[in-house]
């Protein structure tokens, strides 16, 4: 029954995908030789013979047969009458090959070894699926949503391995359910109680260059090089390029014709905005870059402080700084620099329109100049307290405060 145990659990062993043949017979013979080793003492002159694929092994004791008396060691050494009696043609000084059986065992002794290889083997895995995945990371891993918890996603590679994707790692616009294919960055490896935590991304600036490493030739091929990303995940990304060959444009190759190549790039983040620009050593330049698709009228720039001051006209502030803020901030992370946004009063003092003071006016005070054909700051300024009040019936107090909202417009 016990030598029936034993088999069975062999053949659980070789139905283990992660570990190679090789490997699976030294963990046997190891586990075996110490169990061996712990009842006669010593386990050197043992041969054991493993057969994965049969589900059993054999074990053979050798002996050097000396003469009666002369046994020192009963391990290593048997008796001349002793030997005779398993095969009569045995003489002094030769090796005797005995095979133990497992039923010599002991039923403890039995449930022991099934116990360490049960452990062996699996710390073997654990270990390995650790290596694996630590050398994967920053690579584009795919996997099956196996389950989909509120906190984090289970996924489960195409060995069975268990990976997780955190809510912090997701794009908020990202919805999966049980058995969708998913496609993510592995972000972290670590062991918690003694078991491997794959950790994946999809959030992560490395998520967004590796898909422009698979949908970009020339950036796999290093001809173009990124030089730096930054996301806001699900709304808004920022990617520098530089080429190494003027034959190459980088922006052209990444965008790909009529955006080919980028629109896949797109879907995957969810129909993430992404702008590609020309990286340049020239801080000046690279701000200008940045801001896009709003246009600089110009820049001073302070090295020390990292701050840049960007002039602008009017109808280009609300483009430089985007949709709830995104694209000024991405600009600043981008370039290393502290960014702040002015509208460019010329020396010639153009005239600017009441409605890109909406920030600082509120939109029905701005109605009521217009409904009196104030619609410009300087049509409100040529008018007295007094004579706005009568016009539009608000309040002195109110006109003041708009009145010296416009001026600093023009100091």
């Amino acid at each position: 029954m016990e030598q029936l145990n034993l088999v069975e659990t062999f053949s659980e062993f070789k139905e283990f995908k992660n570990i190679d043949r090789e490997t699976m017979m030294r963990i046997l013979e190891d586990v075996f030789r110490h169990m061996l080793a712990k009842r006669f003492g010593s386990a050197d002159n043992f041969d054991i013979i493993v057969n994965i694929d049969k589900g059993d092994l054999e074990i053979w004791r050798n002996r050097i047969i000396v003469e009666d008396g002369e046994v020192q060691d009963e391990n290593a050494q048997i008796a001349l009458s002793d030997a005779i009696k398993i095969e009569p043609d045995f003489e002094v000084g030769e090796e005797l090959s005995e095979e133990i059986k497992l039923l010599d065992f002991g039923r403890r002794e039995i449930l022991a070894i099934r116990q360490n290889l049960i452990s062996k083997i699996q710390e073997y895995e654990k270990d390995n699926i650790y290596k694996k995945y630590k050398e994967k990371i920053g690579e584009i891993v795919t996997g099956e949503v196996y389950q989909v918890w509120k906190k984090e996603i289970l996924v489960m590679d195409d060995e069975s391995i268990e990976l997780i994707l955190p809510k912090s790692e997701q794009i908020p616009s990202d919805f999966y359910r049980k058995g969708d294919n998913i496609r993510a960055v592995v972000s972290k490896v670590e062991m918690k109680n003694s078991s491997p935590v794959i950790i994946l991304s999809r959030t992560s600036p490395v998520f967004l260059e590796r898909l422009f490493e698979s949908e970009v030739p020339e950036v796999y091929d290093g001809l173009i090089s990124i030089r730096n990303i930054v996301r806001v995940p699900g709304e808004r990304a920022k990617i520098a390029v530089e080429s190494y060959d003027d034959r190459i444009d980088p922006v052209g190759a990444c965008v790909g014709m009529k955006g080919s190549r980028i629109h896949g790039i797109v879907r995957e983040l969810k129909n993430e905005n992404i702008d590609v620009i020309n990286f340049t050593n020239n801080p000046s330049l690279y701000i200008q870059r940045a801001l896009s698709p709003a246009k600089v009228s110009s820049i001073i720039i302070d090295d020390e402080t990292k701050k840049a001051d960007v002039y602008m006209k009017p109808d280009q502030v609300s483009l430089a700084i985007g949709k709830g803020g995104f694209n000024i901030k991405l600009a600043g992370k981008l370039t290393g620099y502290e960014i702040d946004v002015y509208r460019d009063t010329d020396v010639d003092n153009e005239d600017v329109d009441l409605q890109e003071f909406s920030d600082e006016i509120d939109q029905w005070i701005i109605d009521s100049l217009k409904t009196v054909g104030c619609d410009t700051a300087k049509s409100v300024l040529s008018l007295d307290v007094k004579e706005l009040a009568q016009r539009t019936d608000l309040e002195e107090e109110t006109i003041n405060e708009v009145i010296r909202i416009l001026r600093a417009e023009f100091e």
